[in-house]
């Protein structure tokens, strides 16, 4: 899910890319690779983080996340240096980062850190965005690429909670990382719902266009998303 050619809501500007489009082009088709081994025990940890956690063992848990940290950036050097960019790949990041961020955030919920509004709040807006994936499957679409607020987003996100989490360390360290982690969180929350109605925009502009591409073809349409998915790939070639 990167970089979208979406436009901002109320703007013109040009279709909306989608993921697996001839835009985004797969290095490979293969599952057991090097980069996404290294994804798939980015997963594994997560559990062990979980625990951590919730057992207040913040040092162990902080570990765990900068060697998170350090194999996401690994798997994704891997995977342009070898040529082995895959879709796997593009699903296993994002639900690792996304996965840790919620597992953090509910951590520190559950140990009255950060107010359980925020956890709401934040699980709303994919909750929006999920009830978007079968209104684009049933006008022939797959999923829409990330807009780059969507990265900004998960960026701040995925810095804010552990500072948050370091900041309970105390002395001078702590207190300037939680002023930063509760810096990034307002930050990364306001940017996540922006991501979020750009996403349900981009949406609206698809089912407005396949609806009036329907109207022009007339009774002899057939499949119901046979022109979505020709769109689909117009998009992918222009985009």
């Amino acid at each position: 899910m990167e970089g979208s050619s979406a436009p901002l809501p109320g703007g013109g500007g040009s279709t909306p890319a989608l993921r697996g489009s001839t835009a985004e082009e797969m290095d490979t088709d293969e599952v057991l690779t090097i980069p996404n081994a290294i994804s798939s025990a980015r997963l594994l940890l997560v559990p062990v983080f979980a625990v951590l956690i919730a057992t207040e063992r913040d040092g162990w848990a902080l570990l765990v996340l900068m060697v998170s940290g350090a194999s996401d950036y690994l798997d994704g050097y891997l995977a342009r240096r070898w040529h082995q960019t895959s879709r796997l790949g593009r699903v296993l990041d994002p639900a690792a980062d996304r996965l840790y961020i919620a597992v953090t955030l509910v951590g520190l919920a559950w140990r009255d850190i950060v107010p359980w509004w925020l956890v709401a709040l934040i699980a709303l807006r994919d909750v929006v965005l999920g009830l978007t994936v079968p209104v684009l499957s049933r006008h022939g679409y797959g999923t829409l690429e990330v807009h780059y607020l969507g990265k900004a987003a998960t960026f701040c996100l995925l810095y804010a909670f552990p500072l948050i989490l370091l900041g309970q360390t105390g002395g001078g360290l702590g207190v300037v990382a939680e002023s930063l982690g509760w810096a990034f969180a307002w930050w990364g929350t306001g940017l996540y719902w922006w991501a979020g109605l750009i996403y349900v925009h981009q949406v609206r502009i698809l089912v407005r266009d396949d609806a009036a591409r329907r109207r022009a073809a007339g009774p002899e349409t057939t499949a119901p998303g046979r022109l979505a998915r020709e769109s689909s790939s117009t998009a992918g070639a222009d985009a």
